[in-house]
């Protein structure tokens, strides 16, 4: 929580944060300002104090809804820095942050550098900084375990509403997405046709996912996963827009939508077969609800997220699949690992892989995933089911958008023979 931001600055013996770029589609910004059309803008926290946000004249209204305190990039004279740099206008960036942080009275001290922003200009601007305050140290840390990701860990009950809602639309659009696959009709080779009798490919159905997530106000801007078939078997495929809908074969959707604007993600995955399935896809699917469910049952608070992991390997292997227990970078069977915290960020901490420390627990407020899957590329088959879960503050575990785990998707116009 934003609270926590000082004592974490405190704990990494860092003065000041430095956060760049734009206020949508980049979480440390995000989460400062809250989004709205506030591009290019500098954000400065001096440790113990209020953050000060510097931004373009045209969007001052729009900085304005932040709350912060605000200086405008105007105060500042370019054109006459521009010409003090011999027209190089990354030296001239860099003087009038140099200026922006003298007003702030920062002269030295240890400064963390994050946000979302074109690193070239980036590393060329803090460059040109560094030799002119010398007595400035900049700061970079790893994203995993960087002060924002330790900040945002934990959610209150406002961010989680709103990853509620997020649960909510995105169970809407699955319902939607599954009602028109099943009302389809089906050719004689199984396979699914449109409304004007022609084929129904995937990328027709990824055409309709992106409407249907736009209407109803959100946006996927880290896309989604429609996969069929073999793509299903290969856990990030996106799924091929040329494939034909046909019965029969695995569909993993996995969908994780966000707020419009940069704002909380939700993170949900099914697995389905239209028709009917075959009867090693239907024990595949049945091995990962299984142990999905036996997670369910077992996740305890404050534990460490990875133990989670590890019983999800050794689930999987008793029944003879390859997992990152014993396997280095397997292809097939398990192939991942379990889960992973949810935010302003698709992926945040806790994660749950085998490598990380026991830090990454299901603390109370915490939003994670839970996602088993068994993977098999060759044998034209993948499955995954993946639940939003949010470790309340009375220690239970509660999913925040509830969705039935229905494999076998009937087909109204279709019976198998």
């Amino acid at each position: 929580m934003k609270s926590d931001l000082d004592a974490l600055m405190q704990a990494r013996n860092l003065d000041v944060i430095l956060v760049i770029g734009h206020a949508e589609h980049n979480p440390p910004m995000y989460y400062f300002v809250g989004g709205g059309h506030v591009s290019h803008a500098t954000l400065i926290k001096k440790r113990g104090e209020e953050a000060v946000l510097f931004h373009n004249d045209m969007e001052r209204d729009e900085a304005a809804k932040s709350g912060l305190k605000l200086m405008p990039y105007s105060n500042y004279d370019f054109e006459e820095l521009f010409k003090k740099a011999d027209r190089n206008s990354l030296l001239a960036s860099a003087m009038r942050m140099e200026a922006m942080f003298k007003d702030l009275g920062i002269e030295a001290g240890r400064v963390g550098v994050y946000g979302n922003y074109d690193i070239s200009s980036t590393f060329g601007v803090l460059n040109h900084l560094q030799k002119i305050m010398p007595a400035v140290e900049f700061v970079g840390e790893s994203r995993e375990d960087s002060v924002f990701m330790r900040a945002m860990e934990t959610k209150d009950e406002a961010d989680v509403a709103r990853i509620r809602r997020m649960g909510k639309i995105t169970t809407a659009v699955v319902a939607q997405v599954r009602d028109y696959l099943t009302s389809c009709d089906v050719r004689d080779d199984e396979v699914l046709l449109k409304e004007d009798g022609t084929p129904l490919t995937v990328g027709d159905v990824h055409a309709k996912i992106r409407l249907w997530v736009a209407e109803r106000g959100a946006e996927l801007p880290e896309g989604f996963i429609f996969a069929v078939g073999r793509d299903a078997g290969v856990p990030h495929s996106t799924g091929n827009p040329a494939d034909l809908m046909r019965l029969g074969r695995t569909i993993v959707f996995d969908i994780y939508p966000a707020e419009a604007g940069g704002g909380y993600f939700y993170d949900f995955t099914r697995t389905w077969s239209l028709g009917y399935a075959t009867p090693e896809a239907q024990e595949l699917y049945d091995q990962v609800k299984e142990i999905f469910d036996k997670l369910g049952e077992n996740f305890d608070l404050n534990a460490p997220f990875k133990n989670y992991q590890r019983m999800t390997c050794e689930y999987f292997e008793s029944k003879g699949h390859k997992s990152p227990l014993n396997t280095k970078a397997p292809t097939e069977g398990y192939v991942h690992s379990l889960g992973h915290g949810v935010g302003l960020n698709i992926h945040e901490r806790p994660f749950s892989g085998l490598m990380v420390g026991e830090d990454h627990r299901l603390t109370p407020g915490v939003v994670i995933t839970s996602e088993p899957g068994l993977y098999y590329p060759e044998k034209g088959m993948g499955f995954r089911i993946e639940d939003t879960l949010w470790v309340r503050p009375d220690g239970r575990i509660e999913t925040l958008a509830e969705y039935p785990y229905d494999f076998v998707l009937p087909m109204k116009k279709w019976k198998k023979e």
